[in-house]
């Protein structure tokens, strides 16, 4: 156990390394660069910490606290993976490297955190003194019921594909690659939104709307897919301006990021709601 933590905490300082030397290359480095290495440092250790302090005390469930660990330490990986250099470097120029973050993010990422249920696990994280205080803060009525709002399968699906969709308006999406702050916001609204979802589908209590959840979000994704696989012109200027000699042109790029969306992303989807009905079955069987 206790290697397993030494291990999360080297693997939280030594990662971020590459991109240190990548902001120390340039004239002004970016502070929300050295932020995001700090927060994602952050809760990867004191996930680790709760994560032992609830092993310490639960021996006999350690298998199941185990994977949960596990989901929680990978959707992490991918989560850096997508939101660090070198890839969110090609996204600035490459539309369909871009589609790739955001589909690590929502898709891979956010399911995978999800299942390391890390609300309660980073509780534990915290000094014994301000755990009562917090527990007692985010008991209040308001809160819960906004935070058992969010929760619900329709809103969760609503947010989530309205971030989707309104992001992917030309102008907002333009405006995201050309401001940073814009484009923090960008990141944060299909992260959060998507955490949502995926909470509101591993619901127990939404299993029956969990798969109506997948499809449709299947669908409409599918959608906003075919919409920039086919199109015949660069809908997104700012990529048009940004093109770098990568052997494609803007709209094929554009092309290649929407069946990015489309394929991999659909398939996605329509494999977690098919292992839903799966289990549903078995349950139904036995």
């Amino acid at each position: 156990m206790h290697r397993l933590i030494k291990a999360g905490i080297c693997l939280a300082t030594l990662l971020p390394l590459p991109c240190l030397a990548h902001v120390a290359e340039q004239d002004s480095p970016p502070s929300s660069e050295i932020w995001l290495w700090m927060c994602l440092a952050l809760s990867l250790g004191l996930y680790l910490t709760g994560w032992a302090r609830i092993v310490r005390k639960a021996r006999d469930e350690r298998r199941p606290l185990t994977n949960i660990a596990l989901c929680f330490t990978l959707g992490w990986i991918v989560l850096a993976v997508a939101l660090v250099p070198p890839l969110d470097t090609w996204s600035e120029h490459w539309f369909s490297a871009h589609m790739v973050q955001h589909e690590l993010m929502m898709v891979v990422a956010a399911p995978l955190l999800v299942l390391g249920k890390p609300l309660g696990v980073w509780l534990w994280g915290l000094p014994s003194e301000m755990r009562p205080r917090l527990t007692q803060a985010l008991r209040r009525p308001a809160i819960l019921s906004v935070w058992r709002w969010l929760g619900r399968p329709l809103p969760a699906w609503m947010l989530h594909a309205v971030a989707i969709w309104g992001w992917h308006i030309p102008a907002f999406f333009d405006a995201a690659l050309e401001n940073n702050a814009i484009h923090i916001a960008q990141h944060l609204s299909f992260l959060v939104t998507a955490l949502f979802f995926w909470w509101a589908v591993f619901d127990r209590a939404s299993r029956g709307h969990a798969v109506i959840s997948l499809f449709t979000t299947m669908m409409h994704t599918g959608a906003l897919g075919a919409l920039l696989t086919f199109s015949s012109a660069a809908l997104y200027p700012a990529y048009v301006a940004r093109a770098l000699s990568h052997g494609l042109t803007p709209l094929e790029d554009q092309q290649l990021g929407g069946l990015i969306m489309w394929i991999p992303a659909g398939t996605a989807y329509l494999g977690a709601a098919l292992g839903l009905l799966f289990g549903r079955l078995l349950k139904t069987s036995s």
